[in-house]
């Protein structure tokens, strides 16, 4: 068989470690970011935001700012009397700006418009404000007490995209809750051998990406065009169109290279506020973030958890409750969505006669908190594990032959009426716990771990792409995935490529442009592979069933695809345009079940030192059980930045709040991994049972690792000696646990 190019090539294009499409740009310095780009007539923005937690806005003076040079219109709530200023995709409840009250430190207040950045800096400095403040509610303890204040006293009002069926009526500050209810709770435990219970923390967690959130808006009558670093396009289009009344093909988002976004960029973040403001000044405008701007914008939300879970002497599991409190801050955000999947994924993928979960979506004054990759599986997995590895400990059991007795195997349902698990539980767990020496003898002051679970994945399964074949033979790629690093142009291309049987090298997959990109519903969930990618094959057999209709023969060879273009169009011209789609069976509701069940499963071996309290990381082991690994190499490196990201939230990683103010906003305070973080190991295990719903029996990856590595290093670092019951693990916290284990006689190193 040969190209296009006439070059002989018999490889397949899927299952190899074809290099990456962006590789070249982004390593010369090439890749265009949206901080890089201009725009004629471009002004600057910059927010003036809320020093304080909880406040009335008593008055704001913008004269002294809008008499300075340069500065060209000052933004405020005032401003925004002619829209229903309201957004938020699970509930509208928060304003492009504050209007009346602030509700968090950090919250947007005003906003300048200015031919220089040094002006708009100088700008905001002149903005007058005059606040009454009030008492923040700072924790969920504090927001659910009887009596509390409300965050919020603004009607409940569904989003556009929460996707998670009727919601029910706000209770206080509580705007969501999810439960789950099996079997006869209470009386399983009373005829339980052991129990295990506690009450856990996790912190709230920047999901850091090395750029910045930054948005270019113009408006030009109803006509409104960004450039956007966002992860979800579409639907970010639609928010705008819905919140400026416009149509939605008046609204044109342009999505270049992302530098990360693990969430940070889900859904909609700054487009209405720079989009208000080029509103008022009549011309282009980019506002671009610092860090400490980026970390009041979004976080990951901290939660209060209650477990206890209930199992035989032998250590068969039986029974386990589940009450959590998560942190969505003074708006949703996507809480709701968080807190469901974090529900699914609390009872574990265990065999139980009973369960019963109830979590709940609570309203503070800190910074909303939204999506971080693992979103849920990663706040649940380390104490659910945490609990079954007490079991085993207390039943006399291994902690791997534990899970080999009760881990729920292939086409067991997970949870009530929902998809099947699809993928072999025991022989990933097995894997890992070898490649981290299970077996080999342990030296003082190490421990060994490992953590299984599974995350709802694919989100909402719409997606839509075009391919075209051109008159030269090479192919173009529509699709509304976010190349943010994940290498989705990569493995879209080599998608393409295998199902017209021509090199990937030959296909080009653009970047998302709502104007010409079909239809997409997000980057995340690990979707983009699984469904954006089947919509690609679908695409791509489109064409190849039209040039077999032009040949009449499904027996064609890529070597003819230039003649039977001439033969069909008359002349060397024209181009095959073929179009994929998926969509749902049913409603397409969250609620229905998750495209597939992602596989969250890892082992950690640590060490640590009594003295210091401080945990090392000296091996480390994932599965990537993607059903079929469409470039493998990708897999990897996906798995071992979730496995630092997993590392990063179990040891150190975590935002610090006094009354509501984020004290640690600068990298220099907030501490993310680094090589000196990266393990002496780490193994990255690739299963294949083509049994996941995308192409060629694939299924998405990226969000496991991260999601298992937390609660196998609390396991080993337990295994070590030292149970522990909030994360991060840092030196300090660990250290006292030991004294405390000492004091009770316990310290057994």
């Amino acid at each position: 068989m040969t190209t296009l190019a006439g070059e002989t090539t018999t490889r397949a294009q899927i299952g190899v470690s074809r290099p990456r499409r962006d590789a070249r740009e982004k390593l010369r310095g090439q890749a265009q970011f949206v901080g890089d780009m201009l725009v004629p007539r471009m002004l600057h923005g910059r927010v003036l935001r809320s020093p304080i937690a909880h406040g009335r806005i008593v008055s704001i003076d913008t004269s002294a700012a809008e008499a300075m040079p340069g500065v060209v219109c000052v933004l405020t709530g005032a401003d925004l009397q002619d829209i229903d200023p309201y957004y938020g995709h699970a509930i509208k409840d928060r304003p492009i700006i504050a209007i009346d009250k602030v509700r968090f430190h950090g919250e947007p207040v005003a906003a300048v418009a200015a031919e220089t950045p040094a002006a708009a800096a100088a700008a905001v400095d002149a903005i007058v404000v005059e606040y009454e403040e009030l008492p923040a509610i700072a924790d969920v303890g504090q927001a659910t007490a009887p009596g509390a204040p409300l965050v919020t006293d603004r009607e409940a009002k569904p989003g556009l995209f929460h996707g998670l069926g009727e919601l029910e009526p706000r209770d206080r500050n509580v705007c969501y809750r999810y439960r789950l209810d099996k079997g006869e709770v209470e009386a399983v435990f009373a005829h339980a051998d052991i129990v295990v219970e506690g009450e856990y923390e996790f912190p709230a967690v920047y999901q850091y990406a090395m750029e910045t959130h930054t948005v270019i808006a113009q408006v030009e009558g109803d006509e409104i065009s960004l450039w956007a670093n966002c992860q979800h396009p579409f639907l970010v289009r639609a928010e705008i169109a819905d919140l400026f009344r416009v149509p939605v093909a008046n609204v044109r988002i342009q999505v270049p290279y992302l530098g990360g976004g693990f969430g940070s960029k889900s859904y909609t973040k700054m487009e209405p506020l720079t989009v208000a403001l080029a509103r008022k000044a009549g011309r282009p405008v980019k506002i671009q973030n610092r860090v400490g701007e980026s970390m009041v914008t979004t976080r990951r939300h901290n939660m209060r958890c209650r477990m206890r879970t209930a199992a035989t002497a032998d250590g068969r599991l039986l029974a386990r409750e589940v009450t959590a409190l998560f942190d969505t801050g003074a708006y949703a955000d996507n809480g709701p969505r968080v807190v469901a999947t974090a529900g699914d994924a609390a009872p574990g993928p265990y065999r139980w006669e009973a369960y019963r979960v109830d979590v709940s979506c609570v309203y503070t004054n800190l910074a909303p908190a939204g999506s971080y990759r693992a979103f849920g599986a990663t706040h649940m997995q380390w104490i659910g594990e945490s609990q079954v590895d007490e079991v085993a400990r207390r039943a006399g059991v291994d902690r791997v032959e534990i899970r080999r007795r009760n881990l729920l195997t292939p086409g067991e349902e997970v949870r009530m009426d929902g998809k099947p698990l699809d993928a072999d539980l025991v022989g990933d767990v097995e894997k890992v716990a070898e490649a981290v020496g299970w077996e080999e003898p342990k030296p003082p002051l190490v421990g060994r771990g490992v953590s299984v679970g599974v995350l709802a994945a694919g989100a909402h399964p719409v997606s839509s792409a075009v391919c075209r074949l051109e008159a030269d033979g090479r192919v173009v790629v529509l699709v509304g995935t976010t190349e943010m690093g994940q290498g989705s142009r990569t493995a879209l291309a080599q998608i393409a490529a295998e199902e017209l049987g021509i090199d990937s090298e030959r296909v080009t997959v653009r970047g998302a442009d709502t104007r010409f990109t079909p239809f997409d519903r997000s980057t995340g969930a690990s979707r983009s592979t699984t469904v954006a990618g089947l919509a690609v094959q679908r695409a791509a057999a489109d064409i190849r069933e039209q040039l077999e209709r032009i040949a009449g023969t499904s027996d064609i060879d890529p070597d003819d695809y230039l003649a039977l273009m001439r033969k069909h169009f008359g002349f060397a011209g024209g181009e095959l345009i073929g179009r994929g789609e998926v969509a749902p069976v049913g409603s397409g509701s969250y609620a229905e079940g998750p495209v597939f069940w992602e596989v969250c499963v890892g082992a950690a071996e640590v060490e640590v030192d009594p003295d210091t309290g401080f945990v090392r990381v000296r091996r480390t082991a994932t599965v990537a059980d993607v059903g079929r690994a469409i470039n493998p190499q990708l897999i990897e490196r996906q798995d071992e930045g979730a496995t630092l990201q997993g590392i990063g939230n179990a040891l150190f990683e975590e935002m610090v709040y006094k009354e509501g103010m984020l004290l640690n906003d600068t990298l220099l305070d907030y501490r993310v991994p680094s090589f000196t973080d990266v393990p002496e190991s780490m193994t990255c295990l690739i299963v294949e049972n083509e049994d996941g719903p995308g192409p060629y029996g694939a299924k998405g990856c990226g969000e496991g690792a991260l999601a298992a590595v937390p609660g196998a290093i609390v396991n080993a670092l337990a295994d070590a000696g030292v149970p522990m019951n909030e994360l991060p693990l840092t030196p300090e916290r660990v250290w006292r646990r030991i004294q405390e284990l000492k004091k009770e006689g316990k310290w057994q190193q």
